[in-house]
């Protein structure tokens, strides 16, 4: 375990805003970090944990202690003829993961190819992209309880598993440092064409590696490299409504776009909204909205995320007026 002292974050996220922290842990080992709680007296209120910062908005500097996992491997747990489970340290990479499994050829999450961030922070936010959400392959979550020091098991049911939501995102944020995380997997085909850019596909004839391609070309096309443009990619998620806002608002959009979803509730791309209340490819030199895709906030120059989320509110406020319906954020703001 290696700790650090009023170390800059702008490397260690995504937006790139220059903030430090008052400390900083780099774990790669989990009884490290299990020493470390029962040897120190912390203010454990002011643990914040990171991974790759991917999904994070930090708006000022951090007074406090940054948990960093670098927990590193993979190894197969358990094999059957049909598919396998797979233990992946928190601290490896999603998408050195996902490529690992298409060359293994182990079906289930290519969809989820070239996300940003960490094994560990995979299950935090139930990542999902293209019809596939990780929900649906999680096995269990090992990690350390903050409040007892001790290594602690949940199963997928356990994990409360919502869209880019869960039990680590909630009750458990920033009280359960994520060790560990066991995947299902399977070895033969079971491909996910439902988004709409991939029904062109015919499965008989389509690879794992060929449907990784593709899914990195779309996901290329529309969201911009954060070492060039900082950015978490969607910044807020799709919001749900019922029937009696939905009827509202496809009486003055004829071209308005919305899914149902279970509990009689209709889901409405965010991106839709924000483009409709004319955001989209707006920029004011510091921060602005990426132009191919109104969901992503753009940071140009700022070395403050106080700006960006100064742009998120007042974004939120112009869709709410417009449209009555309140964005939320699905980055992390600290």
């Amino acid at each position: 375990m290696l700790e650090k002292e009023n170390i800059s974050l702008e490397n260690m996220n995504s937006f790139g805003v220059v903030h430090k922290t008052k400390s900083l842990l780099i774990i790669d080992k989990a009884a490290d970090l299990i020493n470390f709680l029962n040897s120190n007296s912390i203010d454990k209120s002011k643990i914040q944990i990171l991974g790759e910062g991917s999904n994070t908005l930090f708006t000022k500097d951090y007074e406090g202690i940054i948990l960093h996992s670098q927990i590193k491997g993979i190894e197969i747990k358990k094999e059957a003829d049909d598919s396998v489970i797979l233990k992946v340290g928190s601290g490896e990479n999603w998408d050195e993961f996902v490529e690992f499994c298409v060359k293994s050829n182990y079906f289930g999450i290519e969809n989820l190819s070239l996300i940003p961030g960490s094994v560990g922070a995979a299950p935090i936010q139930n990542i999902g992209a293209y019809g596939v959400e990780i929900k649906d392959f999680v096995e269990n979550v090992t990690g350390i309880d903050l409040s007892s020091n001790e290594l602690v098991n949940y199963t997928n049911e356990e994990c409360e598993f919502r869209y880019r939501d869960s039990l680590f995102k909630k009750r458990l944020k920033n009280k359960f440092f994520i060790t560990s995380v066991e995947f299902r997997l399977y070895k033969n085909s079971k491909f996910n064409l439902s988004y709409k850019d991939l029904e062109k596909f015919d499965k008989s004839k389509l690879t794992i590696s060929k449907l990784r391609e593709e899914i990195i070309k779309i996901r290329s096309s529309k969201l911009p490299d954060p070492s060039s443009k900082g950015n978490a990619g969607s910044f807020f998620k799709n919001p749900e409504i019922d029937k009696l806002k939905l009827e509202e608002i496809k009486s003055n959009n004829i071209d308005f776009k919305y899914f149902e979803v279970p509990g009689k509730m209709y889901k409405v791309p965010a991106a839709w909204l924000i483009e409709k209340a004319g955001w989209k490819g707006f920029s004011d030199g510091l921060v602005g909205v990426y132009d191919k895709h109104a969901l992503v906030l753009i940071n140009h120059s700022s070395e403050s995320g106080g700006n960006i989320l100064k742009l998120s509110n007042t974004i939120k406020d112009d869709v709410y007026k417009k449209f009555g319906i309140m964005l939320e954020e699905e980055v992390n703001i600290v």
